[in-house]
C-alpha cells in the first residue's frame, strides 16, 4: 500500500501551528513558515533570513514584526469595546502596558503609537522605567501607572509627570507610601492622583499563582485600605484617590479564577465608593494568558479562554456587581503585557551540527580479532528481534550492556569491543522502536525509548540569553523548522545550545495532549537548517543572562507588504564581545596591553615572529569587535 505524501497541512498539524499561532503564522504550500500580520499580508521567514545572511549579517537573529504588535493592541482594545457595547456598559476601558514585560525601544514605542487612539497607557515599576515612560508620546487621557515600591525620587518624578500633562497615577503598594506621596506633593504643589493596590484573597492559576492571595508581595489589606480613605478624608484630599488596583498573577490559565478575582475586586471598589471615595478606575491587573501549546486547557503553558471571552467576562462581572451595589460603573483598566508582545518576535537559530547514537549499521565498528562473547550475544539479539520477542530481547540487551561495562571496568573487554557493543545496543533499540511505533500499547520500560534515541541538534544560540524562562521555570515555546515542511521529518531530536553548561538544552516541547520529550526534525542535507522559536516576545528579551558572555542577539525589524513582499526596516546588531567583557569590569586597553606584553616576551624568547605578532593582535582585535556567537559561513 502506497503511503500518501507528506504535505504542508500535515506539518501544520504535526507542529500544532494553527492552534498556537493566533493566525499570525502559517505553513505555505511550498512548506515554508510565513508570517501573516493581517488578512492579505504574508511573507516567508526563511527568505528574510537568507537576505540577512546574504548581506553578511550573522545568526542567531530575532525577527520582530511591528504589525503583529499593532494587531495585538487593536485586538485587545476592540475586544473590550465590543464587550462594553454588547452589555451596555456605561463605563469605558483603558489598557495599560507594563513595560517590565519588554522594555525594548521598538516594543514600547510601537505599543504607545498603536494604542494612542485607544488611550492605551504604560506602567512603570521602577525609576528607570518611569523615566522611559515619561518620554513617550501618549494620549492625554492615557494612564501612566506607577507600581512597585517607591522612594522619594520615584514619587517626585511621577508628580512632575502630572505637571507635564500626563495622566500619572501613583499606586500605593504599602500603607507607609501614602505619607511619602503626600509630603512630596505638598513640597511640589502638585495634586496627586493616587491608586491603591488591594490584596485579594482570590488567587490565580498556573506558575504565578503565588502572586495573589493573603501572602502576596504587594498590596494593602482591607483595614489598611480603609485607613487610606480616612487619612485622605481628614486632609480633604479624598478626591485624589482615583484607582483601585488588584492583581493575581501572570499567565492565568483558568477563566474561572479571573471571574472570581474580578468579582472580589469589584465588591471592594463598591465598598470604597460607599465610603465616599470617588474612584474612577478599577484596575483588574495583568494575567491575560498566551496559549503557548495550543491545547486551550488549564495547563500552565495554555489558557482555557479566548481574548474575546476574557473581555466579555471582565465587563459582565464588573457590571453585575455594580448594578447589585448601585454604584457607578468604573473605567476598567487591565495591564496586559504578555498577551500583547509574545507573538511579535521569532528567534531564529541555525542548526550547526547533529550528534546522537549510531544510526546506520555500516557505522558499527568491526571487532579486531575474535569479539568478546558479550558482543556476540548483542549481535545475536540484533539479528533475531521480532514483533513477538522484542520485549524479551530488550531486557536481554539491557543486561548485556551492563555486563559489557562491568567487564570493561575490570579490564576484560577492549575499547574496540566496547565501542561495537554500545553501537549494537543502540541499533537494537532503533529496531525495537520501529517494531512498536504502530502499537497501541507500549510496555512501561519502552516508553522512554524515543527520548533515549533522540539526536542532539546543536544550535547556535544561548538558552540563558534568549530563552531564560525555558531554563528557569521550564516554560514551553513552540519550535518548528522554517522550511522543508512539505517533507516528512525522519529524526526525533532535542536541542542543545553552544554554552558550556549542561543545562543549556531544550528537551521538552509543546504537544496538544502532553509535553513531548523530542521534536520531529529533518535529516541534514548539507543546506542551512533554521529553527524558529515562536511566542518569545514577552520577558525573554529583558530576562536574558550573560552566561559564557553570550550577549544580546541581532534583531531585524520587518514590515510585510502586499504580494508576499517584505522590507527590513531596521537591523539592530547584538552585543559585541568587547561590550560583554567590559560589563564584567574589564577595560579593553588593559586587555590589549596584556596581550602586547605577552607577545613582546614571546618575540624575545624566539617563540613568535613580528609578522605572527601582528597577525595575532589583528585577530584579537577582530574578535573583541565581533559577534559573541559562532560565525559560520553559510552554505
Amino acid at each position: 500500500m502506497k503511503t500518501a505524501p507528506f504535505t504542508a497541512t500535515d506539518a501544520a498539524e504535526l507542529y500544532s501551528i494553527p492552534a498556537w499561532s493566533g493566525g499570525y503564522f502559517r505553513v505555505s504550500d511550498a512548506g515554508k513558515i510565513e508570517v501573516t500580520p493581517s488578512p492579505g499580508l504574508r511573507a516567508t521567514l526563511s527568505e528574510m533570513v537568507a537576505e540577512l545572511v546574504q548581506r553578511g549579517e550573522s545568526l542567531p537573529v530575532i525577527l520582530r514584526f511591528p504589525q503583529v504588535l499593532t494587531g495585538r493592541v487593536k485586538q485587545l482594545n476592540e475586544a473590550f469595546q465590543a464587550a462594553t457595547l454588547e452589555y451596555g456598559y456605561s463605563g469605558a476601558y483603558q489598557g495599560v502596558f507594563p513595560i517590565k514585560v519588554n522594555q525594548r525601544r521598538a516594543v514600547v514605542e510601537g505599543i504607545a503609537a498603536a494604542g494612542y487612539d485607544y488611550a492605551h497607557g504604560l506602567e512603570a515599576g521602577s525609576k528607570a522605567e518611569l523615566a522611559l515612560c515619561l518620554a513617550q508620546r501618549m494620549h492625554p487621557d492615557a494612564l501612566l501607572c506607577c507600581n512597585g515600591f517607591k522612594d522619594d525620587g520615584f514619587i517626585k518624578l511621577a508628580l512632575w509627570g502630572r505637571t507635564l500633562g500626563k495622566n500619572v497615577v501613583i499606586t500605593l503598594e504599602k500603607y507607609s507610601e501614602l505619607d511619602r506621596v503626600l509630603k512630596q506633593a505638598t513640597a511640589l504643589g502638585v495634586k496627586p492622583a493616587i491608586g491603591v493596590r488591594f490584596k485579594l484573597h482570590a488567587r490565580g492559576s498556573g506558575q504565578w499563582e503565588e502572586s495573589g492571595g493573603d501572602q502576596a508581595k504587594f498590596g494593602l489589606n482591607a483595614y489598611e485600605l480603609l485607613r487610606v480613605v480616612e487619612r485622605l478624608r481628614e486632609l480633604d484630599m479624598l478626591d485624589s484617590l482615583v484607582m483601585l488596583h488588584t492583581h493575581i498573577g501572570s499567565q492565568i490559565t483558568d477563566i474561572r479564577r479571573i471571574k472570581v478575582a474580578v468579582r472580589e475586586a469589584t465588591q471592594t471598589y463598591a465598598g470604597l465608593v460607599a465610603q465616599g471615595a470617588p474612584l474612577k478606575y478599577l484596575n483588574v491587573g495583568g494575567g491575560l494568558g498566551v496559549d503557548y501549546d495550543g491545547s486551550k486547557t488549564t495547563f500552565y503553558a495554555s489558557m482555557n479562554y479566548t481574548l474575546k471571552e476574557y473581555a466579555a467576562d471582565v465587563v459582565y462581572t464588573v457590571q453585575e456587581v455594580c448594578k447589585a451595589r448601585q454604584v457607578p460603573e468604573p473605567t476598567i483598566v487591565s495591564e496586559s503585557g504578555r498577551a500583547l508582545t509574545a507573538h511579535h518576535s521569532v528567534l531564529v537559530v541555525p542548526v550547526v551540527d547533529v550528534a546522537g547514537p549510531t544510526r546506520d549499521l555500516q557505522d558499527i565498528p568491526e571487532s579486531k580479532g575474535e569479539p568478546h562473547q558479550v558482543v556476540k550475544d548483542l549481535e545475536e539479539i540484533f539479528e533475531n528481534i521480532s514483533g513477538r520477542n522484542y520485549r524479551e530481547m530488550y531486557n536481554d540487551a539491557v543486561g548485556d550492556k551492563q555486563t559489557l561495562h562491568n567487564l570493561f571496568d575490570l579490564g576484560y573487554v577492549t575499547l574496540e569491543d566496547r565501542a561495537r557493543g554500545e553501537a549494537l545496543f543502540n541499533a537494537i533499540l532503533r529496531k525495537i522502536q520501529k517494531l512498536i511505533s504502530g502499537e497501541k500499547y507500549v510496555p512501561d520500560e519502552l516508553e522512554d525509548l524515543q527520548k533515549v534515541l533522540a539526536d542532539k541538534f546543536i544550535c547556535n544560540f544561548s538558552l540563558f540569553q534568549s530563552l531564560p524562562d525555558n531554563w528557569a521555570i521550564q516554560a514551553l515555546f513552540p519550535i518548528t523548522p522554517l522550511d522543508r515542511l512539505n517533507e516528512q521529518p525522519t529524526r526525533q531530536g532535542t536541542l542543545v545550545d553552544i554554552t558550556c553548561d549542561s543545562d543549556g538544552k531544550i528537551d521538552k516541547f509543546i504537544d496538544l495532549r502532553d509535553v513531548k520529550a523530542t521534536l520531529p526534525l529533518h535529516e541534514p542535507n548539507g543546506d542551512p537548517y533554521y529553527l524558529g522559536v515562536f511566542l518569545a516576545g514577552a520577558y525573554q528579551d529583558v530576562l536574558g543572562s550573560a552566561h559564557n558572555l553570550f550577549g544580546k542577539v541581532n534583531e531585524a525589524h520587518v514590515t510585510v507588504r502586499p504580494g508576499g513582499r517584505y522590507h527590513i526596516d531596521l537591523f539592530v546588531r547584538g552585543q559585541k564581545a568587547r561590550r560583554m567583557i567590559e560589563s564584567m569590569g574589564y577595560e579593553e586597553p588593559m586587555l590589549r596591553d596584556s596581550i602586547e606584553n605577552q607577545t613582546d616576551r614571546a618575540i624575545e624568547a624566539g617563540i613568535l615572529t613580528t609578522d605572527q605578532e601582528r597577525e595575532l593582535l589583528e585577530d584579537y582585535d577582530e574578535e573583541l569587535l565581533g559577534y559573541t556567537y559562532l560565525e559560520y559561513e553559510e552554505a
